[in-house]
């Protein structure tokens, strides 16, 4: 697997089918690949997500997908299920799985981690991840775990402290705020109801990759 580059951040898609209110996922996704989308993250978790052999095939399904139009495909959390799918990656929070060992054991995949302020970016990096999440920038309904929006100024902090490591920045960004997130250090935005919840999502992912790449 090739190094990750600042440019697959740029339009990170989130998505799993408990976020997709009723629509066929993999058109979803199709349309998101279309749009723009620089790299896809498999997220089944939380309420009304599949399991078991369900969630595979699903998963199975956008891999391909993704694989067909050249999209990297991350896997949330699950290292062993990546492994099965043949994943490029995994992303884990601050309380998934142990970091080290999966660097240690995996050494192939792209490990994303997710972080909070300049002491998580830095141990990150410390312990080899390939990028870093930066979040959430703003509230959200997404994710009925997260945590205080920690705002851009945060975000602009951590970059001071990371240097030219690569971020993609996350939490309640849409399109009205793309902007100042690139201008305050993100080199991408991950994005989930943006795309999912939008009535066009190919359009919707188009908007976001040209604020993103106008803002660089």
């Amino acid at each position: 697997m090739r190094n990750i580059t600042t440019s697959d951040l740029a339009l990170y898609f989130i998505m799993g089918s408990q976020n997709v209110e009723g629509k066929d996922p993999c058109h979803l996704l199709s349309e998101a690949i279309y749009g723009g989308i620089t790299l896809f993250q498999f997220r089944e978790k939380g309420r009304g997500a599949l399991v078991g052999e369900e969630r595979h095939a699903l998963a199975q399904r956008l891999r391909s997908l993704c694989f067909a139009h050249g999209v990297p495909f991350i896997v949330n959390d699950d290292i062993q299920f990546a492994h099965r799918l043949g994943a490029d990656g995994i992303h884990l929070g601050q309380s998934d799985g142990d970091p080290v060992q999966i660097r240690r054991n995996h050494p192939h995949l792209w490990l994303g981690v997710s972080t909070h302020n300049e002491e998580e970016a830095v141990e990150a990096i410390r312990i080899g991840a390939d990028y870093i999440g930066v979040g959430p920038m703003y509230s959200t309904r997404t994710k009925t775990d997260a945590i205080r929006p920690i705002g851009v100024q945060s975000l602009g902090r951590i970059r001071n402290h990371v240097g030219s490591f690569p971020i993609v920045a996350i939490g309640g960004i849409h399109a009205s705020n793309v902007d100042e997130v690139i201008q305050a250090g993100a080199d991408g935005v991950a994005v989930i109801s943006s795309i999912t919840g939008h009535m066009e999502p190919r359009t919707a992912a188009q908007e976001l990759k040209d604020i993103v790449t106008k803002s660089k």
